[in-house]
């Protein structure tokens, strides 16, 4: 069996300060996130909606359980009152699905812009002229008082092109600070960048991520 302890101490010790981990413990069974979670790590991200649910109902509440899948707007009330960062927001409909949602429930979620930057089709995300058409009305409507764009995420190409994967994440970190420093210079809490998995994580620090998603590398391959 994995050294789950032993992989989540590595990890945590190539980060450098700022940057931070969120354990991807999809299709994982809760007695391996509980030694993560008896390790140190308090982060973990979840695809599914019923299996986020399930998790957080059965594991300590101090979790902070962040949702990183394609998100379908029948699935937003289920995950609301568990869910602490949403990294999957590629659409207008979406983001108004969950600022209604939350409404009804009094809350006030926290988001990010997914990108797409990739050179494949399948990843779902939002191009950078989409990205900012949905913050203009963010910012210049009133639909919008119960999320917080914290940032953006996105991922690479699918490719052992070290070259190709830099330039993705550049291109995401470059998006983030055309929005920093224009429409959402005020907004002080748009601060995230979530880039950078198992495989290509350390270029992706290097081109500026805050946050890294981790899954293989602490928990080994997936049990689906």
């Amino acid at each position: 069996m994995t050294d789950i302890k032993d992989n989540l101490l590595a990890v945590k010790g190539s980060l450098p300060k700022g940057v931070n981990l969120v354990a991807v413990s999809k299709f994982h069974p809760k007695e391996v996130l509980k030694e993560a979670y008896d390790a140190g790590q308090r982060i973990f991200g979840e695809s599914r909606a019923q299996e986020l649910v399930e998790k957080a109902v059965a594991l300590p509440t101090d979790i902070q359980w962040h949702f990183i899948g394609h998100l379908q707007t029948n699935k937003i009330r289920m995950i609301l009152p568990y869910v602490s960062l949403i990294h999957s927001v590629d659409s207008f409909k979406l983001l108004k699905a969950i600022n209604d949602d939350a409404k009804k429930l009094d809350k006030v979620i926290a988001v990010l812009l997914q990108l797409h930057v990739a050179k494949e089709e399948t990843k779902f995300g939002l191009t950078e002229e989409e990205c900012l058409e949905l913050v203009d009305a963010y910012i210049n409507t009133s639909q919008f008082g119960n999320v917080r764009v914290r940032g953006v995420m996105g991922m690479a190409t699918n490719t052992d092109d070290e070259t190709q994967i830099r330039e993705d994440f550049r291109t995401i970190r470059n998006i983030f600070s055309k929005l920093k420093s224009g429409p959402l210079s005020s907004h002080h809490e748009f601060s995230e960048i979530s880039m950078g998995m198992s495989g290509d994580y350390p270029i992706a620090i290097e081109e500026g991520a805050t946050m890294v998603r981790i899954g293989s590398k602490i928990f080994g391959q997936r049990q689906y």
